[in-house]
């Protein structure tokens, strides 16, 4: 799975990285985790600029924020969580999901979309209460840009300081990234059962 990812990046360059960081961001087919690291690998190759994909990266995710930010001031609490019940299992979103993040909301306040955004069980749903509560959008931008960008550069880095190492760590990274990717899919697979299956009581 390394090889595989490096290789998607590899072949796609900037747009691969700013694509996958924005469905990351809607709906996560690979995290974050490791799509930032492997970019930073490849840039440390020569084949990108690590500080370009950087800001790719951190364009991607902000891009894949926004959805989630128009849906909470749209929709609003309740209406999100309507929404949740009824098609949430399919993004894994339950209503719970919807208050858990808007009690993260309230206890940061404004803080907590740039905070939010370097926590990854919140860092995508953060977006919802500041959708709800009508957070302005210059001050969203500019919190989760910051938070995104610190966080795309942290992954990134240590991509790009693993270069050097590539040939010691490859053999484990293999298996531990496919293992990765593997597990995102059964706690998919569990949380759309589970939820499935919460509907029909």
């Amino acid at each position: 799975m390394f090889d595989k990812i490096v290789e998607i990046v590899s072949a796609f360059g900037y747009i691969g990285v700013f694509v996958l960081m924005l469905l990351e961001n809607i709906f996560p087919p690979i995290p974050s985790e490791l799509i930032m690291p492997l970019a930073g690998f490849v840039a440390a190759r020569g084949e990108l600029n690590f500080i370009a994909v950087v800001l790719v990266g951190t364009a991607g995710s902000v891009v894949g924020a926004l959805p989630w930010y128009y849906a909470g001031a749209k929709l609003g609490t309740e209406r999100m969580k309507r929404l949740a019940r009824r098609w949430g299992h399919w993004l894994t979103l339950s209503p719970e999901d919807v208050d858990k993040a808007g009690a993260w909301f309230d206890r940061h306040g404004k803080g907590a979309v740039f905070f939010g955004r370097l926590v990854p069980a919140v860092r995508t749903l953060i977006s919802v209460p500041a959708g709800i509560v009508g957070m302005p959008m210059t001050l969203f931008l500019l919190y989760s840009t910051l938070g995104s960008l610190i966080w795309t550069a942290l992954l990134a880095l240590a991509g790009f300081l693993l270069e050097s190492q590539y040939e010691k760590v490859q053999a484990y990274l293999n298996p531990v990234s496919t293992a990765i990717v593997v597990l995102m899919v059964l706690y998919y697979l569990y949380r759309l059962i589970r939820q499935r299956l919460a509907r029909r009581d």
